[in-house]
């Protein structure tokens, strides 16, 4: 009885020192191997499929097919003696609903994502992101205040990816015998995991990483050879931090952080918005940064991606203020702009008085001219049309979605957020298309005129803000309106959504309300409106998103007209711009579609355009980067 109890731990032996061996081969370290693992006890609680998931093998009695199949691969099968065997038939069987038996060598890099430890003396699967397990393993870990409600169990979450797909192939390939020294397999988690390791505080930028991730997924497993680019990309060219100081009109000294990161410009010189504002920070610079870099290859135009500004707050600050702010900015900047360099356009906080004064220091540091610097009603701006185009656009985008179901803006109730110079705008061309606006809002509430609003009160508006007085005014002159306080209008019934505010503006629950009150397609005015669990629940509701990587590509188009040498040295009329703009929002549409077609996605699908203008833009900027190698 001794001698082949003493074999079975040899063989046993060997087997670990195999699985070790193979695991080294991988650069991985493999804990509890050959270790029947409890993992999760208990019916189910975390993911009612656990228990039929095919990625965690059953217990050790009903697997021996899988046993028998995998001592076979490694050559070390081998068989108990017959009093053992009877021996064994008269013990009773410890069942387990979840076991894992052990670490094989074709599951190494899959699990990879994921790690074995003792907890309150129980072994559990723990995330390698998050560092938890079960219900403590959320979405995104360093996410925004609405992913505490969105949580979900490890293993659901590796169901929901990739991995899990390449687990069940790598498993299938196992049991033809395919032996794989080297198997492919799908980083997109670990792409991930080290941008969360390299700047676990950047929320904004790791929140648009997933974003893009999520939707590139297809795209790596069909070539693996994108996961270095997605890697490269990642990692902005060039992050400018730098100190702004200045003097007030009581001539006293404050002091600012300015930024500017240029992204990539793979496809051309950089291009991007300067953003004023307190919340301003490196993370938005770069999250910003990465969008405008998607959004400009989606174009029909090819530019490189920038995003920069400062936490300086222009609101309530005299002109004098806002100038001396500026040209202590562009003291620092001045040598980073030009034609060939980087493009500064406007963006949240900087408007016609604030590129004025930026363009004016740099010209004066820089000696020379060029209308690189874009501001309405200045005469060395490119278009007549500057300000128009990014809301303008926003409009075209949802007239060519509607007009693929048949339908049309006419009649249809519009939500808008915001009031600045992109809500304005889009309020303008919805009334132009018969469409009825009944929204806008700023940082304080919402207004609501169920009667809708035509161009006089959109002129109106306008004079408001102009003069820095709060929307509540507005209902002082029209009875039928009303201003609400610290309150979003997606409870408002309506067919279309127009998010033009800031990032993140849509939550979990206001997710629910948007689609509680009817509304069918959400168009991204601002880059990232939604936070990740706001998208679960709109996809789920199948509310059609038009992303602003493509929908808010019409700021791009006037850009790339203005840099023209011809469109300077000519007065554009509205019916011409809007002609050129329209055609270009086309093109865009269709880029878009036709990437989501060739991946997989319906037309139909709400995440068709989501996926498609990402799919599309990063194969172009790849592209590049490739044909330029690695620098």
């Amino acid at each position: 009885m001794l001698l082949p109890a003493t074999g079975v731990g040899m063989n046993s032996a060997m087997d670990d020192m195999n699985l070790i061996q193979q695991a080294q081969r991988h650069h991985l370290v493999v804990r509890e191997i050959g270790e029947e693992i409890d993992l999760e006890i208990g019916p189910g609680d975390d993911d009612p499929s656990f228990g039929n998931a095919t990625l965690i093998g059953a217990s050790p009695r009903e697997s021996s097919a899988e046993e028998h199949g995998e001592s076979k691969q490694m050559g070390m099968g081998t068989q108990l003696p017959n009093d053992d065997q009877d021996m064994s038939k008269t013990q009773p069987v410890k069942r387990k609903k979840k076991v894992v038996k052990r670490w094989r060598e074709e599951w190494a890099d899959t699990y990879k994502w994921a790690y074995v430890d003792v907890k309150d003396g129980t072994a559990r699967i723990f995330c390698s992101v998050c560092r938890e397990y079960g219900r403590k393993h959320r979405r995104n870990p360093y996410g925004n205040e609405g992913s505490r409600n969105m949580q979900m169990s490890a293993l659901e979450e590796h169901n929901n990816s990739l991995l899990h797909k390449e687990a069940l192939r790598l498993q299938m390939a196992s049991k033809d015998k395919i032996i794989v020294d080297k198997p492919i397999y799908v980083k997109a988690g670990s792409i991930v995991e080290a941008v969360l390791k390299r700047d676990p505080h950047e929320v904004e930028f790791i929140q648009s990483v997933q974003e893009a991730v999520h939707a590139l997924e297809r795209v790596i497993a069909k070539n693996s050879h994108y996961v270095n680019i997605m890697e490269r990309l990642l990692e902005p060219e060039r992050m400018i931090v730098f100190r702004v100081p200045w003097v007030d009109d009581r001539g006293e000294t404050h002091v600012n952080r300015g930024f500017r990161v240029h992204y990539n410009q793979s496809l051309g010189p950089c291009r991007g918005g300067i953003r004023f504002h307190p919340s301003m920070n490196l993370s938005i610079a770069k999250f910003l940064g990465f969008e405008q870099t998607l959004k400009n290859a989606l174009s029909p135009y090819k530019l490189g991606g920038a995003a920069g500004g400062s936490d300086f707050d222009p609101k309530g600050k005299s002109d004098n203020e806002v100038m001396r702010f500026c040209q202590s900015y562009m003291n620092e900047m001045y040598r980073y702009f030009g034609p060939d360099k980087d493009l500064p356009s406007e963006e949240m906080g900087v408007g016609t008085r604030e590129m004025g004064y930026l363009f004016g220091q740099y010209r004066r540091l820089a000696g020379h001219f060029q209308g690189s610097f874009t501001g309405p009603r200045i005469f060395w701006s490119g278009s007549s049309l500057r300000t128009e185009a990014t809301g303008y656009g926003l409009v075209f985008f949802a007239q060519l979605v509607l007009a693929d179901m048949n339908k049309e803006l006419k009649g249809l109730r519009c939500v808008i957020t915001g009031s600045g110079k992109i809500a304005l705008h889009v309020l303008e061309k919805l009334i132009a298309y018969g469409a009825l606006p009944i929204t806008v809002s700023d940082s304080r509430g919402y207004l609501v005129d169920e009667d809708g609003f035509d161009y006089m009160k959109v002129s109106f508006l306008r004079d408001i803000k102009a003069q820095q007085r709060s929307l509540r005014d507005y209902s002082k002159t029209y009875a039928r309106s009303k201003y609400y306080d610290e309150a979003k209008p997606w409870n408002e019934r309506c067919d279309i959504a127009f998010a033009c505010a800031s990032q993140n503006e849509i939550g979990q629950s206001d997710a629910i309300n948007l689609v509680n009150s009817g509304c069918r397609m959400l168009v991204e005015g601002s880059s990232m409106p939604c936070t990740p669990e706001a998208v679960d629940v709109l996809r789920k509701a199948n509310v059609l998103i038009a992303p602003a990587m493509a929908a808010g590509a019409g700021g791009v188009v006037a850009g790339e007209l203005e840099l023209n040498h011809q469109c300077n040295l000519m007065h554009w009329s509205p019916e011409d711009f809007e002609s050129k703009l329209q055609e270009a929002m086309k093109q865009t549409y269709q880029r878009a579609i036709k990437a989501a077609s060739d991946f997989g996605y319906q037309k139909e699908s709400p995440e068709a355009l989501v996926h498609g203008a990402v799919i599309s833009a990063f194969l172009t900027v790849a592209q590049a980067m490739t044909d330029q190698g690695c620098v």
